[in-house]
Parts: C-alpha cells; sequence; structure tokens
C-alpha cells in the first residue's frame, strides 16, 4: 500500500507526523471498450475544435466560461493560490461526535504515524475515544484544500474529507410536510417489523452480486466463447407467488410483512438447529471411531 500524502497533524503547540493512505479500493471489474466488428481497442483523441489539431496533453489548460467571458486558468496559476500549499492537517475544533451528519462524508484515508516514538499520536487517539470528540480539519490534498474530520478507527486515526456546507443540496418536498394521521396500531405494528429485522450489522455478510455475475460471465465466456449459452449460464428465477399482488391498506401491509419476516426467521432457525445436529452426529460418530482405534 503506497502512501499518497505525508506531513504532521498540528494541533496547538504540538505536531503528529503521519502518512496518509487510502482505506478503500473498488472491487469493480476493470473493462475497456472495444470495436465490435473486430474486438480493436478504442482510443479518443484530443481534438481541438478550433483548429481541428490533435492536442498533447502537456499543451491543454483549464478555462472558465460564463457565457460571455472565457478566463484560461493554467498550472502556473494554481501553484500560486496560497492556499494550495501545505503539509499540515490542521486542527480547526473539536466537536461532539454525534454532530457530523453523514451525508457530509466523502472518501477516507487511514493515517500512519511515522514519528519513532509514536507516543503523539496514541495520546491524540486515546483523548478523541475519551473524550467522544471529533476534530474538523483542513487537509490541501492534490493542490485543493478539504474540509475534513480526523476520528479514530479501531487501533488507527482517520481522516474522512468533508463536502462543503453548500454543497449539501437544500431541498423541501411536498410529501415530507403531510399532516396524514398515523394511528398507534400503526405504529406499533411497524415497530414489530423493525424488530422482526433487526440484527447487528456485519458488513462481511453481503456482497455485490452484480460483480460476482459479471465475473461468472467472464469466466463463461473464456471457456465457452461466442457459443456461450446466457439462458443456461444465467436461468431465470422463480418469483414467489405471494409477493406478486398490490397491498393498499397500510395495515395490511404491515402484518402480511410482519408475517412473512417471522416464517423466514422460523425456516433459517430450522435449517441452523439442523445444521447443527448433522455436525454432532458427525462429531460424535468420529469421536465413536477414533475410540475404537484406539481400543
Amino acid at each position: 500500500m503506497r502512501a499518497i500524502w505525508s506531513g504532521s497533524i498540528a494541533f496547538g503547540l504540538v505536531n503528529v507526523p503521519v502518512k496518509l493512505y487510502s482505506a478503500t479500493e473498488s472491487h469493480d471489474v476493470d473493462m475497456h471498450q472495444v470495436h465490435d466488428k473486430d474486438g480493436g481497442r478504442i482510443r479518443y483523441q484530443r481534438r481541438c475544435e478550433e483548429c481541428g489539431e490533435i492536442v498533447e496533453y502537456s499543451e491543454i489548460e483549464k478555462a472558465y466560461d460564463d457565457g460571455d467571458h472565457r478566463v484560461i486558468i493554467t498550472k502556473d496559476d494554481i501553484e500560486a493560490l496560497p492556499a494550495e500549499d501545505d503539509d499540515d492537517i490542521e486542527v480547526l475544533q473539536f466537536v461532539p461526535s454525534d454532530q457530523i451528519d453523514s451525508i457530509m462524508l466523502e472518501k477516507s484515508y487511514f493515517l500512519e504515524p511515522t514519528s519513532k516514538t509514536p507516543k503523539a499520536y496514541l495520546l491524540l487517539r486515546q483523548t478523541l475515544e475519551d473524550t467522544e470528540r471529533t476534530a474538523i480539519v483542513k487537509i490541501t490534498l492534490r493542490t485543493r484544500t478539504r474540509l475534513a474530520i480526523l476520528r479514530t478507527c479501531g487501533k488507527m486515526l482517520m481522516i474522512q474529507t468533508l463536502r462543503w456546507a453548500d454543497e449539501i443540496r437544500d431541498v423541501d418536498f411536498n410529501g415530507v410536510n403531510s399532516k396524514a394521521k398515523i394511528g398507534k396500531k400503526e405504529l406499533d405494528m411497524a415497530a414489530t417489523l423493525v424488530e422482526s429485522y433487526s440484527q447487528d450489522f456485519e458488513s462481511e455478510e453481503f456482497q455485490d452480486d452484480y460483480q460476482v455475475e459479471l465475473r461468472k460471465l467472464i469466466d463463461a465466456k473464456i471457456e465457452a466463447g461466442e457459443a456461450l449459452d446466457l439462458e443456461e449460464t444465467f436461468p431465470d428465477e422463480e418469483e414467489d407467488e405471494d409477493t406478486g399482488g398490490e397491498v393498499v391498506d397500510l395495515m395490511e401491509a404491515l402484518r402480511q410483512s410482519v408475517n412473512t419476516s417471522r416464517e423466514a426467521k422460523k425456516s433459517g432457525s430450522k435449517k441452523s438447529s439442523s445444521t447443527r445436529t448433522d455436525t454432532k452426529k458427525k462429531s460424535g460418530s468420529k469421536r465413536s471411531t477414533s475410540k475404537k482405534k484406539a481400543s
């Protein structure tokens, strides 16, 4: 794993040397565009619409166009901006952790201590845990100053960049202002439904089905080529007949949902119970076999 930034966390007179690493990576299958007739790779050229010439990347600049004026912003212009050159993660304030709305969160990064004695890093981590606070910081990444939070993540410190306040859309949908009366029975039934689905979140239990099926398709095409039978590889799944109809009455919909959830839980518990029984039988037979051998 390669560090993408190095510097220090600065708060007060304390400096904590760190390196920054991307905390996530895409698991998507990499694909590229080809010509459907012969499979040749598609290449795009940067062509100037004024003179028609193919332009080298080194000759490309950025511009702002408001309809009446076009202003070219060069790389030298960007580098001259005073706010874009800083090797410190500047701590601005410490706030209660529950005040950070998840809608503001963007990309996540791990912080590695680089000092020979990481005591300051460990002290900051422990202090954030004990006080249940999160640091609001500024950091410059790839020539852009970003607002971010500095928080604990297990044994590590983590940076998560934030969207600025004016990047969050202000919306007001008519439906959310409805004064429809919600009865106690509906609330109780809805709470029962929520409870029937409630469990601890384990991210490993979920998978990206699209990527799994895409990889299955790629492997099948590698083996069978154009002779691949898609219907055989991906047969249509039978739909449950009980889930087809539209339920207009909210209370009835809740009641049916609760019953379905309970039946699914019972079915799951029976399967797990039978699995445990089979396991016990197998382990028991193994023990008896080993005893016979010993005798």
